[in-house]
């Protein structure tokens, strides 16, 4: 199929950017990656009459540690450029883990960042490490420029907050105020596939205590879970095997999966304590 007719601006700035989405209403869309935009256009899912490109507006492929310490990620900034990534190595090496899982180097090349988190999908990898991690996404309009923490951000299956006329313009993950550590893990089907299920886990430590935890699922539920529980129960302490093991069963209980064809519910909830346990087992063999 093709896209229905719409009109194309390549605005040169972002307020240009953010005129013409106030300008085109509802049925304005921004493209910067278009991984998974284009698909939708071609599919007719989507239908809209404008559509934005970021991609000639300067200043929005960075991704950089600020005095603080804290990780900004710009809008063009793509997978590939985070997969190839020494400064994301060295500050956020859960971020890193999953920089390469992402889609497949086609994807890699174009898709950003960014652009995931703006798409929502329950299925997507980079929100459920994004949430994990405590991050926000800052969004520009015509009001100006406000942050939204991940958690509040995505509201449901392919809906995000962000107004009509604004741009998520950059997200930001805080500076570790210990060592970090964690992971991502993803069950797919072949290589390249949307996860059946996946697991994001951060900690910072102070020596063997865990003084900050996130652990946030994919693919389990109709949006993005944040096991908060799961989470808390690993600060104020080691990680051993006792631990580990009860923060494992509350994500799996946190978990809200649909049996399909990927597999049964009880299957998927079970691939949650698993690939917690696992990522926390490795965790604490790595610092050992």
């Amino acid at each position: 199929m093709y896209p229905t007719r719409f009109r194309y601006e390549a605005p040169r700035s972002l307020d240009e950017a953010i005129g013409l989405l106030h300008e085109g209403g509802e049925d304005a869309k921004v493209l910067a990656g278009g991984q998974s935009l284009v698909p939708l256009l071609k599919l007719r899912f989507a239908s809209p009459t404008l559509l934005v490109d970021l991609n000639t507006v300067p200043g929005l492929d960075h991704h950089d540690v600020d005095e603080q310490g804290n990780l900004h990620v710009g809008a063009l900034c793509r997978h590939g450029d985070l997969e190839r990534s020494a400064l994301l190595k060295s500050t956020q090496p859960v971020m890193a883990a999953v920089a390469r899982l992402v889609a497949d180097p086609l994807v890699r090349n174009r898709g950003t960042l960014v652009g995931s988190l703006c798409h929502a999908d329950p299925q997507g990898d980079w929100a459920s490490v994004v949430l994990a991690l405590g991050g926000s996404v800052v969004a520009a309009g015509p009001g100006g420029r406000r942050s939204i923490p991940v958690r509040d951000f995505v509201h449901g299956p392919f809906q995000n907050a962000l107004a009509h006329d604004e741009v998520a313009v950059e997200a930001v993950v805080p500076a570790p105020r210990g060592i970090p550590a964690g992971g991502y893990l993803k069950l797919e089907r072949r290589v390249g596939d949307f996860a059946t299920v996946g697991v994001a886990v951060a900690i910072e430590r102070d020596g063997d205590t865990v003084t900050r935890a996130g652990i946030a699922l994919t693919g389990v539920g109709a949006a993005t879970i944040e096991a908060a529980d799961a989470a808390q129960a690993l600060v104020g302490g080691p990680l051993t095997g006792d631990v580990i093991e009860h923060a494992a069963g509350l994500a799996a209980q946190a978990a809200r999966p649909q049996g399909d064809h990927r597999g049964s519910a009880e299957f998927k909830r079970h691939m949650v304590r698993v690939f917690v346990r696992r990522i926390l087992e490795q965790t604490g063999e790595r610092a050992a």
